[in-house]
């Protein structure tokens, strides 16, 4: 039985165009997305549209990464950098806005303005499958769409009112050019003090590469705002698992069942996020 178009797929249709050829609409059509030529494009049960085409996206993170995300973001340690976003996005545009989150993962970062945004609809585009069954369902006006960010988005031209990239890889040719004329992009990217008392203690811990500040100065498509750096300090974390690196076979660590390594903070487990 054909899989029903998603509601938040639909609110979002007309943004969307087929990535082979660039520039016509698609539509709904059995379980599938068609474009007028006949390229057709898989709506998942899990309900997110993969456009992916030609040799697939191999970053992403798996399904003990993405378990390990949500109960991280479950902790609400990175309330105050959805929080900042949410407001940025607020300030920028009207609640009937259209927001693209470029690198979704689970959708936690798009939700939470969207939250923020009553009359507004989102689009998130991310490669992991695994990321993507969750930023379906994160909330009722957000969709979910496979598609790897390196590469032209599937999308129309001036097609956002903001574009959202949270901790996610950047692609300023296309934040341009799907930005309306007055929309908003919205970067939060972590600096060489993000986590800074976690990555003291765990000699293992991957390390914010010193040359992000000037690869992130390097100047980006106008209209951007700079929000500055936010630390924020919060208490113990509860709960059994320990923040979660990628699989240990990229970091060379010993792993788990789950092919991922806990790494408990050293106590106190105060953290600075320290975001621009």
């Amino acid at each position: 039985m054909p899989v029903s178009l998603p509601p938040a797929l639909g609110l979002s249709l007309d943004l969307l165009r087929c990535p082979v050829c660039r520039t016509r609409r698609l539509h709904p059509d059995h379980g599938a997305l068609r474009c007028p030529v006949g390229h057709t494009f898989d709506i998942t049960r899990h309900g997110y549209a993969s456009l992916l085409t030609g040799t697939r996206a191999t970053s992403g993170d798996d399904a003990a990464m993405v378990q390990a995300r949500e109960w991280f973001l479950s902790t609400g340690a990175y309330a105050p950098v959805c929080g900042m976003a949410a407001r940025l996005a607020v300030a920028a545009v009207s609640e009937q806005g259209t927001v693209v989150d470029v690198g979704c993962g689970t959708g936690y970062y798009l939700a939470g303005v969207l939250g923020q945004m009553p009359g507004a609809r989102g689009l998130g585009l991310d490669t992991s499958v695994c990321a993507l069954r969750s930023a379906a369902r994160a909330h009722d006006r957000a969709a979910a769409v496979a598609w790897d960010v390196f590469r032209p988005f599937p999308l129309a031209d001036g097609a956002a009112d903001v574009v959202l990239n949270v901790f996610a890889p950047r692609n300023p040719t296309e934040f341009h050019r799907v930005l309306r004329p007055t929309g908003r992009l919205i970067v939060v990217r972590p600096t060489e003090r993000h986590l800074a008392e976690l990555r003291g203690g765990v000699s293992a811990m991957l390390t914010v590469d010193p040359a992000k500040e000037q690869r992130a100065a390097a100047p980006t498509p106008s209209p951007a705002r700079d929000a500055g750096v936010h630390p924020t300090r919060t208490g113990p974390l509860s709960g059994t698992p320990g923040p979660r690196t990628p699989p240990a076979s990229r970091q060379g660590l010993p792993c788990d069942s789950h092919g991922a390594r806990s790494l408990r903070p050293p106590s106190p487990a105060r953290r600075t996020h320290a975001t621009r």
